[in-house]
């Protein structure tokens, strides 16, 4: 058993003079910032709701995004089709399951009973479930029974785009399950997610499709949190906003850059938002996720005084540390602003700016970036720019361009 520690009960006491306790200066530094913000509105987002606190003791305001959603698996179901084809052709070449090499498992070993043709269950079940989901897909889906708001109008063009996606891949994995050797990552680079295809096979690259399916998503969030924010009528300028609890991977949206919502956010403030109010905490307390009939608030009006004291606490510590070490540099909030890139780009540190719809370079690279990079949602490879088109265009759905949808050469579904 390890000696107990031995502590100066005098200097311990000196320590939590100003911090660890209630009583201590800190804490009565913070509880001055919190009397001093306390009409100032409060903006908590997790990763199900948005909260707006008032101030002043007014009940918060409630917008449970994520729960409200409508369409947005059954599109995550069409885009996750690019990662699951490519994670077929991995795992066929890990399993060494080709012509010259059917015994081992392509690193020179014997392969497990469970690898042998593991692929081939894998592919095939992919393959039942996309007929499947193809059959079950229609405009009439996704206007009568969806009924996305913002996809209005859009409804025959959604219903091409699953259609010819689902047959694609169908073809493609149909093809590898026939001839196994045909399953590489060159030829779902070639023939699937890039092109150029052959024969005119690939009309519209499924990358396409991948950009398409996360802006409508990203692009449905955005419009409803951009008409909540709106005509919440926040006073951006003096707004504290918390980022509370995990969004999506244990790794991701741990950066303004990096969280989704934050993006919404940054583009609806309409640059009236300081990155300095913005603080991502995601070992913040977060209440359950809300009821969109508005039911159970209880837990989210409990929580205001936690959120209030976080938030007050930690401005009060930066703002003391500017008055103390006043003529040496400031830490400045990394900026959100994303590079331009061109084909000589060879790394980012981020997902780099797009130019515009047409712009797949820039656009594909940030496929790449929220796979690659851990600290990225991966949903949210262009929700920031769904949202900024969305602002420049009157939070108009319908007056901007989806890439990867609009205008691309989808035949059209058969009636059904």
């Amino acid at each position: 058993m390890p000696p107990a520690p031995v502590e100066s009960p005098e200097l311990v006491a000196l320590f939590t003079t100003y911090t660890a306790s209630q009583d201590s200066i800190g804490a009565h530094l913070a509880q001055a910032a919190v009397r001093a913000a306390e009409h100032d509105p409060l903006l908590v987002v997790t990763g199900t709701d948005l909260v707006l606190y008032p101030g002043g003791g007014a009940a918060p305001a409630i917008e449970p995004y994520r729960l409200a959603t409508r369409g947005f698996k059954e599109l995550a179901g069409i885009s996750h089709l690019g990662p699951a084809v490519a994670t077929l052709a991995t795992l066929r070449e890990l399993a060494g399951d080709g012509p010259g090499d059917d015994t081992g498992d392509g690193r020179g070993q014997p392969a497990m009973p469970n690898e042998r043709g593991g692929w081939r269950t894998d592919a095939a079940r992919l393959l039942d479930a996309t007929e499947r989901a193809r059959a079950a897909s229609s405009a009439a889906l996704w206007r009568e029974q969806l009924a996305v708001r913002a996809f209005a109008g859009r409804e025959e063009a959604i219903a091409a785009m699953i259609d010819y996606s689902c047959g694609l891949t169908g073809r493609f994995l149909q093809r590898a399950l026939d001839d196994p050797a045909y399953l590489t990552m060159a030829s779902v680079r070639r023939d699937y997610l890039e092109g150029p295809g052959g024969d005119g096979d690939l009309p519209v690259p499924f990358n396409k499709v991948m950009i398409a399916t996360f802006y409508l998503t990203g692009m449905d969030i955005a419009h409803r949190l951009i008409t909540w924010l709106d005509a919440a009528g926040v006073d951006w300028e003096r707004a504290m906003v918390i980022l509370a609890g995990q969004a999506g991977r244990p790794t991701a949206g741990v950066t303004q850059e990096s969280h989704s919502i934050a993006g919404v956010i940054r583009a609806v403030s309409r640059g009236r938002l300081a990155a300095e109010r913005v603080f991502i905490a995601p070992h913040a307390p977060v209440f359950p996720p809300q009821d969109p009939a508005g039911s159970h608030t209880a837990a989210v009006r409990e929580l205001e005084p936690a959120y209030r004291r976080l938030w007050a606490a930690l401005r009060a510590t930066s703002d003391l540390a500017g008055s103390m070490f006043e003529g040496y540099p400031r830490f400045a909030v990394p900026a959100a602003g994303q590079a331009a890139i061109g084909p000589g780009t060879t790394f980012v540190h981020g997902k780099p700016a797009v130019k515009g719809p047409d712009d797949w370079f820039a656009l594909v690279t940030r496929l790449r970036v929220v796979m690659e990079d851990p600290a990225q949602l991966l949903s949210g490879a262009v929700t920031d720019y769904a949202s900024a088109e969305l602002v420049a265009h009157a939070n108009d759905p319908s007056a901007v361009i989806v890439p990867g949808l609009d205008g691309e050469p989808y035949p059209p579904q058969e009636t059904r």
